[in-house]
């Protein structure tokens, strides 16, 4: 039976009073937010950890999510949010970001706004090659609906903001903290869990035999998982046990 680092967890809340925007999915010129919010990010919005706004140097070339969790691994681990109830709303939006300048030209992913500077950005012999900037000018974004509530388990005794931001567009949400409740530990033996998962942070250990999966960054998000290892139980919850950041604990 695996021992238990946290002795409580939180059922929490997540209501959202704005649309909530990340690019999990980039179709031709649309950016679509899955149905899922990742536990890397709920944990950098609910402050448990903290990274730089900007990367430079050498750490650009690298996500850094296990020295960002390194100092908080045994103190709180978080799941990712998925809808509460199983039900969820988009809406879509057109965004056109092109300049409001006399004239312009459409480039290699970029907007150039003046003909004298065309020629400082060609590169190489072809006269229509210029050097790329990764900013898409038009598109469409489909997000999260306002109004929409999510759910998560908080496993440790640490405090929650009654409002958090999240996404690219830092969107608010409300948190609201529904029970709190022990963790207890069960043997090995065959369970399944309608929480969502990080694919990151499950034991190596883990044998699991059927599952649905999301696709989303930086780590696959699990749904629907059926296995066969030790698990713990919050409430009537049953998830795998020994769940930890970057499955820092399988090293």
């Amino acid at each position: 039976m695996s021992a238990i680092p946290f002795q409580t967890a939180k059922i929490v809340e997540l209501h959202f009073l704005e649309p909530v925007f990340f690019a999990s999915r980039e179709l031709s010129d649309t950016y679509y937010t899955e149905g899922a919010i990742g536990n890397y990010a709920l944990t950098y919005a609910f402050g448990f950890a903290n990274s730089p706004y900007r990367l430079q140097g050498k750490q650009t070339g690298r996500p850094t999510y296990k020295e960002d969790f390194a100092s908080i691994k045994n103190i709180c681990y978080i799941l990712p949010a998925s809808p509460k109830n199983g039900r969820i709303t988009y809406r879509f939006e057109r965004f056109n970001a092109l300049s409001d300048s006399y004239w312009y030209s459409m480039t290699n992913n970029r907007v150039a706004t003046s003909r004298k500077d065309l020629p400082l950005q060609r590169q190489g012999k072809k006269p229509n090659s210029f050097r790329p900037s990764n900013f898409p000018q038009t598109g469409r974004l489909r997000m999260i609906e306002r109004g929409n509530k999510f759910q998560t388990l908080v496993f440790g005794d640490c405090q929650l903001a009654d409002y958090i931001r999240v996404g690219k567009f830092m969107s608010k949400v409300r948190v609201n903290i529904i029970d709190e409740l022990p963790v207890t530990a069960l043997p090995d033996g065959e369970y399944q869990t309608q929480y969502y998962l990080n694919s990151a942070d499950l034991p190596s250990n883990l044998e699991a035999f059927t599952f649905d999966l999301i696709s989303i960054p930086p780590a696959p998000i699990v749904k629907n998982l059926r296995f066969r290892g030790a698990a713990w139980k919050v409430g009537e919850t049953v998830i795998p046990a020994g769940l930890c950041f970057c499955g820092a604990n399988n090293n």
